[in-house]
């Protein structure tokens, strides 16, 4: 298998794992049963971010979530979603990590501001 391939591969298979929004379906294999997630999608709620930023009364007024559920739904949502306060030292360390690369090219460069920030926090990726 070719380098391009094993890339191609690896980010399919990271794909879900990207930094973007999480599908609510996602809870199902953190323990939320699929009535349940069906329950949240036809509240309106699609991501795993809505439900883990949701105050709990919100969730309580979906008809068949007890207090429970929606304790249980937060948790399992909280698992997945980072959650929290980041200090101004932790945030400048990460972006100190941080690799810039040129595209060889200097009109796209200069479109792209100068260069391509490559974050080694993305899996695959080598600091």
């Amino acid at each position: 298998m070719s380098i391009a391939q094993e890339h191609r591969s690896q980010n399919e298979d990271d794909s879900e794992d990207s930094s973007g929004p999480l599908l609510i379906q996602k809870l199902e294999s953190h323990g939320i049963g699929a009535a349940d997630v069906k329950k949240l999608t036809e509240a309106g709620y699609h991501t795993v971010e809505s439900v883990a930023y949701a105050p709990k009364k919100a969730l309580l007024t979906i008809k068949g979530i007890s207090e429970a559920k929606a304790d249980k739904i937060q948790d399992a949502a909280a698992k997945l979603v980072p959650m929290g306060f980041t200090t101004a030292t932790e945030f400048h360390q990460r972006r100190s990590e941080i690799i810039q690369v040129t595209t060889g090219s200097k009109e796209l460069d200069k479109l792209l501001n100068g260069k391509l920030c490559l974050s080694p926090n993305i899996k695959g990726n080598k600091a």
